[in-house]
């Protein structure tokens, strides 16, 4: 899961140039946040995803779309 995080953080960092603004959990061992402002990536171990059911969350929230320009 660690490993998994630290690659989508070193590939972000590559190929757009952008570190996280925040990040939590890495001392846990069960999850992983990292925030970009306008995208939160969260990486968990099947127990701490099942328990969080961020899909449930983020599926009963209404969309909501801006426009972004890099």
């Amino acid at each position: 899961m660690r490993s998994i995080a630290e690659e989508i953080e070193r590939l972000i960092e590559i190929e757009l140039e952008i570190k996280p603004i925040r990040e939590e959990g890495w001392t846990s061992g069960q999850w992983v946040a990292l925030d970009y402002g306008d995208v939160i990536i969260h990486v968990f171990d099947e127990e701490s995803r099942d328990y969080y059911d961020l899909e449930h969350l983020w599926n009963a929230a209404p969309a909501q779309h801006t426009e972004h320009t890099r």
